[in-house]
């Protein structure tokens, strides 16, 4: 049975420990992985990208339309929606419908430039590659 290493606080999403960066904060990676390292790694993941891109082209969506739009499942559509809503990218209002709840998101300014801030590095690495 293999034991599991400890997690160290520089460690990513995932739990795995990250390699010590060198003086530059990055170790022994060219220009474009360094960029590519320094992506929002909230919004970087597939899910929440998701989420995000939605709700920018749309004023507001609800529960089952994102989840529809998205083709996921209840519970991995409210964990990503809880760690946004948590990190101030999206808000969450709960109310009823007749007799029915409804969740509906909308993304907040914060979000909106978070996503801008993401869509720039993501061209800027893109640019940087294409002409490397």
């Amino acid at each position: 049975m293999a034991r599991r290493q400890p997690v160290s606080a520089d460690a990513d999403d995932e739990g795995e420990a990250l390699e010590p960066a060198d003086a530059s904060g990055v170790s022994g990676v060219e220009p474009v992985q360094r960029t590519a390292l320094d992506l929002d790694r909230l919004i970087h993941e597939r899910m929440r990208l998701g989420i995000v891109s939605a709700l920018a082209v749309n004023d507001h969506l609800s529960f089952n339309d994102l989840k529809k739009l998205l083709q996921t499942t209840d519970g991995n559509l409210s964990v990503h929606a809880r760690k946004l809503e948590e990190a101030g990218y999206v808000t969450c209002e709960k109310y009823f419908e007749g007799r029915m709840p409804k969740t509906e998101y909308r993304l907040t300014t914060p979000g909106r430039q978070a996503l801008q801030r993401y869509l720039d590095h993501m061209e800027a690495i893109i640019h940087a590659t294409r002409e490397g």
